[in-house]
């Protein structure tokens, strides 16, 4: 027998449920193809779902027809991608989560008020890049406590910092307290601009690991906040993999093993969840429990143009 304890939260966060239903409704609404600029969400299989709706995902706009209803991913786009589309006279649709819109906010407003920004992130990733394309004038990007040391500022007494929202609390209190120790005058806040969703996860995790032998969290490779998920489950101590679904078990790290917590990145849906349950069932009995956890209940609105849809 094999208990198994499922994480609360896990899975699916209003952000990713109003991407994935902003494509919904714009296929419904529009008819395919809807062509979307990166994935809408880091899973393939949404991704793929979607494909098979209707949904063309490009690189980039100079893929997408003149004239082709366009709509931006749940990570935001860099400004230039915006007044491309203007430009092209795309018709577009932004489902940028309201929660790194926040974050983009902010950085303008430090901006215009003459400061330099300090990002605290992950190169390449698709949220960063977004943000960086969004904030007029210079920023840094810094990606660990030693990128601190290295930083070079105009002026120490005017800078700001803010946070890609899907990155490890801890990590990111570490990199904030070694800005405030070598820029006094640094102003920020904290670790709120890390998404609630996120947070709840990994405190989710955190409990998880007190509870089980093995840890598996379900979510694609290029899913920041997944990739946030095993790295707190391993320093814990307690084996932990990202996997895509049940076709990646192996059954070498249940051996020995009495107990398999299971979570979700915030792109995954609870179906592969399941998937991975059924998948257990392959080597034995199972006894399935969930943890207590953080109820969520936030919703997002949706873009005007499918209000109705």
């Amino acid at each position: 027998m094999i208990r198994v304890v499922l994480a609360q939260p896990r899975g699916f966060c209003a952000g990713v449920e109003r991407a994935i239903e902003i494509v919904e409704r714009a296929l419904k609404k529009y008819g395919p193809p809807i062509y979307v600029r990166h994935e809408i969400v880091h899973n393939r299989h949404v991704v793929e779902d979607l494909r098979t709706r209707g949904a063309v995902f490009v690189d980039e706009l100079d893929e997408v027809p003149p004239g082709a209803m366009t709509i931006f991913s749940a990570h935001g786009v860099p400004k230039r991608v915006e007044e491309l589309a203007a430009m092209r006279g795309l018709p577009v649709i932004d489902a940028t989560c309201p929660l790194v819109a926040k974050v983009h906010n902010e950085g303008r407003r430090y901006a215009a008020a003459g400061r330099e920004i300090v990002l605290i992130g992950h190169a390449g990733h698709a949220e960063v890049e977004g943000t960086i394309g969004q904030v007029p004038g210079k920023v840094h990007l810094v990606q660990t406590v030693e990128d601190v040391a290295t930083l070079d500022v105009a002026d120490p007494a005017k800078l700001s910092y803010i946070t890609q929202t899907t990155l490890s609390v801890d990590d990111t209190r570490g990199i904030i307290s070694a800005l405030t120790e070598r820029f006094p005058k640094i102003t920020g806040p904290d670790v709120r601009d890390i998404c609630y969703a996120t947070q709840n996860r990994q405190e989710a995790v955190r409990e998880l690991a007190k509870a089980v032998d093995v840890i598996l969290v379900v979510g694609s490779r290029n899913s920041s906040n997944s990739n946030r998920l095993r790295e707190i489950g391993q320093d814990l101590g307690k084996p932990s993999y990202l996997i895509d679904d049940a076709d990646s078990l192996q059954a070498a790290w249940f051996a020995g093993k009495s107990s398999v917590g299971v979570t979700a990145g915030a792109s995954a849906p609870e179906t592969l969840v399941q998937g991975v349950l059924d998948g257990l069932r392959r080597f034995g009995e199972i006894e399935i429990s969930t943890l207590a956890g953080a109820a969520e209940n936030v919703r997002f609105r949706f873009p005007a143009q499918l209000a109705d849809a």
